[in-house]
């Protein structure tokens, strides 16, 4: 890969070969380009639609109890040789470990997104800050408020 930025570092890495994933879904967005893709979703954001491969889909149940999901991404069109950048909204540089950027030896992207719906393997999210098409490795309730929504009040 040749775009680099000034001041940007990278380094030379070998194919990884020591975990293997399983990718449980595909995240669908409106984002086909990283330069269109916003830097960290929004609630107010689009909605974006969580399809759930098989086996998976019963691992779902009760998901609809929350009202915010986190969501664990693999950032597949992510480069994973930077070890320092320069963020384009920046004029300083950062080690990659002090950036939330996709650029990662590891391209694990998360997001704290809005759960807007449940319809059989798919989920009706906002928030989402990632292409189309981007490989889903977990997905859980949210970690600050690990207590489903309270029953309606009548």
């Amino acid at each position: 890969m040749s775009d680099i930025r000034p001041h940007e570092i990278s380094v030379p890495i070998q194919e990884p070969d020591d975990a293997r994933l399983f990718f449980i879904g595909r995240i669908h967005t409106p984002w086909k380009d990283r330069k269109d893709c916003p830097r960290q979703g929004k609630v107010d954001g689009p909605e974006c639609r969580i399809e759930i491969f098989e086996p998976w889909v019963p691992a779902l149940k009760g998901i609809e109890e929350y009202d915010r999901i986190e969501l664990l991404y693999w950032l597949d069109k992510a480069r994973r040789d930077l070890i320092v950048q320069n963020p384009a909204h920046s004029d300083n540089i950062f080690g990659t470990f002090a950036l939330r950027s996709p650029v990662r030896p590891n391209p694990i992207g998360t997001v704290l997104a809005k759960l807007v719906s449940v319809d059989g393997p798919n989920l009706i999210v906002r928030g989402l800050d990632c292409l189309d098409g981007t490989p889903l490795i977990d997905l859980k309730p949210d970690r600050c408020a690990f207590t489903p929504k309270a029953p309606p009040k009548d």
